[in-house]
């Protein structure tokens, strides 16, 4: 079906390519940091001295703080715009990963991260919205799984790089070298990046206070399409985002026994799989929005049984062969969590764009860091079973279906109400 024409759509081309290539190399960096503890896990337990719950503290506090400003973030990029709060999360996340590099403490460390945290959770709805606004509607989700292409990138970049660097010259080099990105990218912002096109410019919102606020969030909140992306975000997300953040090492070195070298091949795997597969499922969505949900559950269901199979593995290691399916499949993940966005963009009007994506934002990074918590809980009761601990996973992607196919009927019915109401305007607008 071709996409209907709207009016006042931003025209695109190479001048919106540039803007918004200078607001993605923001999340991109953004993403090295949020990752690099996923390849310096078992150096920052030996470093500052802790078991597997402190060491999962880390990612949990970060993502605690990521998740709780999304909200909070999406108001300010509505009321703001793109460039001050991309401006900002530059510098709260470079200041962040200083401090985790020259941190003496366990405490200065969480502390340090916590405000990487905060960085880092005012790039991705910041880059949404950057799309949004100087792309048309109907290159919206090509555009995200392009913003989440680059973010894995970055993950890419923290896999192959910054493990090496750490290993070579040492944590406080590693971590403060890296942190010098996080100033380029400020300059960047701050000389070439603009809010949207010219002649078209967001009508001016008046200062309206708490009551602005709790509007925004409550009418973005009443839409099904906001709610039912919120939960494909949190049920498909999740899985890789753990094993990339955190527990994929351990768990392929101690409880599969591979070599650090093998099991970073493994985790770069998993990120080649993603960039890869979102490539793919954007071009499917924004040709067959109907393919949304099939796709989603279809992530979901494969994911799990991949997870099974290894888990359940009858052998005392599970083979290279079911490992490497594994992680293509977890690769998936990160272009299915792409999918909510494109069941909330659809449900809001311009003004509440960011409001709606933040609170999207929130499923995944809740569930990742449940589970997050959960694994190193489990992990320290059960003396390292990694069998037990990993099926947490089942668990949290039974609470996302069900929603899902709650949530389902109610979003299809809006969105085609609101399909209707866009034509008959179009119709009516003067040529």
């Amino acid at each position: 079906m071709s996409a209907v024409a709207i009016p006042g759509d931003p025209p695109g081309g190479r001048r919106a390519l540039a803007v918004w290539g200078t607001g993605v190399s923001v999340y991109f960096v953004a993403v090295i940091f949020r990752t690099s503890l996923g390849v310096a896990g078992l150096d920052a337990a030996d470093r500052f001295h802790v078991n597997a719950s402190a060491l999962s503290t880390f990612s949990i506090l970060q993502l605690l703080v990521y998740a709780g400003m999304q909200i909070p973030v999406g108001l300010l990029v509505d009321r703001l715009g793109t460039k001050k709060v991309l401006a900002l999360g530059a510098v709260l996340f470079t200041a962040g990963q200083l401090g985790f590099a020259f941190s003496p403490t366990y405490g200065m460390a969480l502390a340090s991260r916590a405000l990487l945290g905060c960085g880092d959770a005012l790039t991705f709805i910041s880059v949404l919205r950057l799309g949004s606004r100087w792309f048309p509607a109907r290159r919206g989700p090509l555009v995200a799984q392009f913003a989440g292409l680059v973010g894995m990138a970055g993950n890419l970049v923290s896999t192959l790089v910054l493990a090496r660097l750490l290993h070579g010259i040492g944590w406080t080099a590693a971590f403060a070298g890296s942190a010098a990105a996080g100033a380029v990218v400020l300059v960047l912002v701050l000389l070439f990046l603009k809010d949207h096109p010219e002649g078209h410019e967001p009508e001016p919102l008046p200062h309206q206070g708490a009551a602005y606020v709790r509007r925004q969030i409550a009418a973005s909140w009443r839409e099904p399409g906001t709610r039912l992306g919120l939960w494909v975000h949190f049920t498909t997300q999740f899985p890789a985002m753990v094993f990339l953040l955190l527990w994929g090492l351990p768990f392929l070195v101690e409880a599969q026994g591979l070599s650090r070298a093998v099991a970073g091949e493994l985790l770069t795997l998993v990120v080649l799989s993603n960039m890869v597969v979102g490539l793919v499922y954007g071009q499917i969505v924004a040709r067959h929005h109907g393919a949304r949900l099939p796709l989603a559950l279809g992530t979901v269901g494969t994911t799990a049984a991949l997870w099974a199979a290894t888990l359940a593995y009858p052998g005392p290691r599970a083979p290279m062969w079911l490992l490497i399916v594994l992680c293509t499949v977890l690769g998936a993940c990160g272009p299915a969590s792409m999918i909510g966005f494109d069941f909330a963009r659809p449900a809001n009007p311009p003004e509440r764009q960011g409001t709606a994506s933040g609170i999207t934002n929130m499923g995944g990074f809740v569930a990742s860091m449940t589970t997050l918590f959960a694994i190193g809980v489990l992990l320290d009761a059960t003396g390292d079973d990694y069998s037990l601990a990993f099926s947490v996973v089942f668990v949290l992607q039974a609470v996302g279906v069900s929603q899902i196919l709650r949530l389902r009927g109610q979003a299809a019915r809006r969105e085609r109400e609101r399909l209707v109401a866009s034509r008959v305007e179009t119709v009516h607008v003067p040529v």
